[in-house]
């Protein structure tokens, strides 16, 4: 009898662990997926996750630029 559980063949999630979903755009900060894509990755298809992936290059222009941080704080 085989493990099939450890061949399975699947796509790794793009989570960077950086969780935190911006409250304008809606996505997290780290992986730029959507909360339902976060919250659905385990059961969706290889072809739904691979095109998932497909998009997360372009959606990191929906979250607005860093505004300076500390170095922002620290000049005023």
């Amino acid at each position: 009898m085989s493990d099939d559980v450890w061949k399975r063949d699947e796509i790794e999630s793009p989570c960077v662990q950086i969780c935190l979903i911006h409250p304008e755009a809606d996505i997290c900060v780290g992986c730029h997926r959507t909360r339902d894509e976060i919250a659905l990755w385990s059961k969706l298809s290889p072809e739904a996750r691979r095109a998932v992936i497909k998009d997360l290059p372009d959606r990191k222009s929906l979250l607005p630029g860093r505004r300076g941080g500390r170095s922002a704080r620290v000049r005023r």
